[in-house]
C-alpha cells in the first residue's frame, strides 16, 4: 500500500454506510483521519459500525448542511445525488467531493486497470482479470469497484506487483479527480441514468473521466464501431487502441469473417465462446485488446474465452430442464442491455421484463421483441407500458405477474421444448426488490424449485 499523507488529522464525512463506506472508513483510518459517519439508518447495533466506533468513528443519523461545518473532505456513496443538501453545501463552501474509488486508487501502488461503459462493464472486467492471472511471473490481478467490492477494501491489500481490475460507473467517475488507469476501457454509451445525471451530455462526461488523466504513456481502449466513440476518443491523450465487432478497425482487437483477431493474428471464431450473443463478442474483444497489450499468448486467451460461462445476472445459464434453457439477465436494468440478450439467442424466447418505472418507453424494443420473443410476462411498475409495445411487436402471449417466482412458474407454462426462459427486465429492481442481484437470486431460486435442479 502506498502510505499518502493527504488525510493525516483531517476531518473527513462519509455519507451513506454500505460496504463502499465501510471501505473508506477502514482506509482512512489507516491513514491517520478523523472520520465521521453519516447515514438515515441507526446503526447503533451493526457490528461492522460497532467495531468502527472502537476505533473513534462517530456516527449520525443527520443528513443536513450542517454536517459540513467543520469537515475537510467529503466521501459520499455513488448513489447519492448532487442534489443532496450536504453534498451541495459541500461544493458550495467549497469542500472536495470524492468517491471512495479515488481513495483506493490513491494508495495503490501497482497497475491500475478501469473499465466503464453502460452496459458490459462487470463482464469485460471478469475477462480482464481472468486473462491477467494467466501466465504471469510475479504478482497477481484482483478485480474491485462497481463489480461489488470496494476499491478501498481491495487497493491497501496488494503491493507493486500487482494489477487491480475496476469496474468504474459513471456515478464513481464523477466523484474522482487524481483517478489515473495505465488502461482505461470504454465499452459502449447509451442513454442512461438520465435521472441522476440529467442530461446525456452529463452522463457522457462522466464517463470519460475515466481517460481524463491518461497521457502519452497509457492506453485508452475504445468501442470503434461507435461513431460518438471515435469522436470522443479524441479527447483522450493516451494511445487510442480500437476494438471492433464490425471489422472497422484492424489495428486492435476485430471480428473478420466470424473471427477474432488481435491485429493480424487469429485468437478464435466467434462461435466458440461460452457465452452467447454481440455484446458479449464486444466485451471479449476488448480484454483480448488489453491481454494482447500485456503480451498473453493467443492460445492462453482462446481457452479462457472458451471457458467463460459468464457473470453472475448477466445473461449467466441458469440451466437446463425438459428441453428447455434458463438465462438469469437481472442485471439488464435498461432497453439496450435487453436488447443485446435478445439478440444473443437464435431460439424462440420467453421473456421476463418489467421493473422500476423511470419514465421510459419500450418503442426501440419491439424490433427485438418481434424477432426473437414468442411470449412475455411482465411484472412491475412498467408492466403495463411494456406491454403495449409487445403488442405493437405482435407478441400475443402476455401475462403479468405481482413478483418475479410467480412471473417463472407462468414462463415455463407458454413454453416447449427447445424454448428460452430468459429474465432481462429492461428496467431497475427498486420498485420490488433492493437490487438487482436479489432479483436475479430469487429467479435462480423460483428455477430451481419448479425443476427440481439446481443451476450448473
Amino acid at each position: 500500500m502506498r502510505r499518502v499523507n493527504d488525510y493525516q488529522n483531517k476531518k473527513v464525512l462519509i455519507l451513506g454506510f454500505a460496504r463502499s463506506g465501510l471501505g473508506a472508513a477502514k482506509l482512512l483510518l489507516k491513514l491517520g483521519a478523523q472520520v465521521i459517519i453519516s447515514d438515515n439508518k441507526n446503526l447503533q447495533a451493526d457490528e461492522a459500525a460497532k467495531e468502527l466506533m472502537k476505533q473513534g468513528v462517530i456516527f449520525t443519523q443527520v443528513q443536513t448542511a450542517e454536517l459540513i461545518k467543520d469537515i475537510d473532505l467529503l466521501v459520499k456513496n455513488p448513489g447519492i445525488t448532487y442534489e443532496n443538501p450536504v453534498v451541495k453545501a459541500a461544493l458550495a463552501k467549497p469542500i472536495s467531493v470524492i468517491t471512495e474509488v479515488e481513495l483506493g486508487a490513491k494508495v495503490f501502488e501497482g497497475e491500475l486497470i478501469a473499465i466503464t461503459g453502460s452496459n458490459g462493464k462487470t463482464t469485460t472486467t471478469t475477462l480482464i482479470t481472468k486473462l491477467l492471472a494467466q501466465e504471469r511471473k510475479i504478482g497477481e490481478a484482483k478485480y474491485a469497484g462497481n463489480i461489488g467490492i470496494p476499491v478501498s477494501e481491495v487497493a491497501p491489500t496488494l503491493t507493486h506487483n500487482d494489477t487491480l481490475v475496476t469496474e468504474v460507473s459513471s456515478f464513481q467517475l464523477m466523484g474522482t479527480h487524481d483517478f489515473h488507469p495505465h488502461y482505461a476501457v470504454l465499452n459502449n454509451i447509451f442513454a442512461s441514468h438520465l435521472d441522476y445525471h440529467k442530461t446525456r451530455a452529463n452522463y457522457v462526461a462522466a464517463k470519460m473521466r475515466i481517460t481524463i488523466n491518461q497521457d502519452q504513456n497509457d492506453f485508452f481502449i475504445v468501442n470503434w464501431d461507435s461513431s460518438e466513440l471515435r469522436a470522443l476518443a479524441k479527447q483522450s491523450k493516451a494511445q487510442v487502441i480500437p476494438f471492433s465487432r464490425c471489422g472497422n478497425a484492424t489495428t486492435g482487437a476485430y471480428v473478420k469473417d466470424d473471427v477474432m483477431y488481435w491485429q493480424n493474428e487469429k485468437i478464435m471464431t466467434t462461435s466458440e465462446m461460452g457465452i452467447p450473443g454481440d455484446h458479449n463478442v464486444e466485451n471479449a474483444l476488448a480484454a483480448i485488446a488489453v491481454a494482447k497489450l500485456h503480451g498473453r499468448s493467443n492460445e492462453m486467451i482462446a481457452q479462457v474465452l472458451r471457458s467463460f460461462s459468464g457473470v453472475r445476472h448477466r445473461t449467466q445459464f441458469v440451466l437446463e430442464a425438459n428441453k428447455r434453457q434458463f438465462y438469469n439477465d437481472s442485471k439488464a436494468t435498461d432497453i439496450e442491455a435487453t436488447q443485446m440478450a435478445l439478440k444473443g439467442f437464435n431460439r424462440p424466447v420467453v421473456l421476463i421484463a418489467g421493473g422500476l418505472d423511470r419514465g421510459d418507453t419500450y418503442e426501440r424494443l419491439e424490433a427485438d421483441l418481434k424477432q426473437h420473443v414468442k411470449a412475455v410476462v411482465l411484472c412491475g411498475e412498467t408492466k403495463a407500458i411494456f406491454a403495449r409495445s409487445a403488442k405493437k411487436a405482435g407478441i400475443e402471449k402476455i401475462e403479468f405477474a405481482d413478483d418475479i417466482q410467480a412471473a417463472v412458474t407462468k414462463a415455463y407454462a407458454l413454453t416447449t421444448p427447445g424454448d428460452i426462459v430468459l429474465l432481462s427486465p429492461a428496467a431497475a429492481s427498486w420498485d420490488q426488490y433492493p437490487s438487482f442481484e436479489v432479483r436475479g437470486d430469487l429467479y435462480i431460486e423460483a428455477i430451481e424449485k419448479l425443476t427440481g435442479k439446481k443451476e450448473v
